[in-house]
Order: C-alpha cells, then structure tokens, then sequence
C-alpha cells in the first residue's frame, strides 16, 4: 500500500507539468499548419527560456521505477541525520512512518501508533536485504518500487 502510495504522490508531483499547454508567442493564422504537439519537445521548449524548458523536460512521463528512484534520491538527505549515506534503524522509521502517516491520511483510515511502529520495524528488516542494520539508496529505492 505504501508503494502505490509513493508512486501515486510521484504521479501527482509531476501531473501539473504533464498538463501545461504550450501558448505561442504570436497568433497562429488558422491556414497555417501547426503539429498539435512538436515531435521533438526540446526544440518546444528552446524559444521558452531555461525555466519552461527544465518544465518540458520534467514534462515527459517516465516509469513508476524511475519517479521512486528520483523521490528517493531528493528526499534521502532529509533523513540521512547523520550524513552516512545510509538510513539506520530510526532514521528509515521517520521516513517510512512519516510516509504511511500520509496514506492513512489520504485514505481515511487509522491506525494505533504501537502498530505503525510495528509495521516500520519489519519495514526495516524486509528494506535491509544485505541484513547489515542500515539501508541503502538502492536498498530503499528497491523496497518501495516494488
């Protein structure tokens, strides 16, 4: 459930770039033949200035895998505390309680907080694969994209 949560706040972190129009600079005469959508979005977004095009290049879809691997690779300072380079065991339980603290928010539903420490304690034993007590980016990445 956390997983299609994260995929489902990357999908909303994105879905207000993939819904922007392109409005020309100067009106288009309607005898003029214009592509609904240019066939190469960089050469869109040339005459845009640098602000549109970093929009237009974040604009194209990209997989589930790819949106957890960019959530993860932003927001993995914010818990690394102490700058490792890998969660341990509190660390990777703030991120995770943080994120199903927001599920259950979306959702409506509720749950004992004895309980959400649980679900984050065996979280960590499942993220740590290497089974050496921290987890890794990759480690991360891989538990929440599935």
């Amino acid at each position: 459930m956390i997983k299609m949560f994260l995929t489902g706040a990357a999908l909303l972190a994105v879905a207000p770039a993939m819904a922007q129009t392109v409005v020309p600079a100067t009106p288009v005469t309607p005898a003029a033949s214009v592509p609904a959508s240019p066939a190469d979005p960089a050469s869109a977004a040339a005459g845009m200035g640098a602000g549109a095009a970093a929009t237009a290049s974040t604009a194209t879809p990209s997989s589930p895998a790819t949106q957890v691997a960019s959530v993860v690779e932003s927001e993995f300072p914010t818990y690394d505390a102490d700058k490792s380079g890998t969660l341990n065991k509190m660390e990777f339980g703030k991120w995770v309680t943080a994120l199903k603290q927001e599920e259950l928010k979306a959702t409506g539903k509720t749950m004992a907080q004895a309980d959400v420490d649980k679900w984050a304690t065996n979280a960590f034993v499942s993220a740590d694969v290497d089974k050496n007590k921290t987890v890794s980016k990759a480690e991360l990445t891989t538990y929440l994209g599935g």
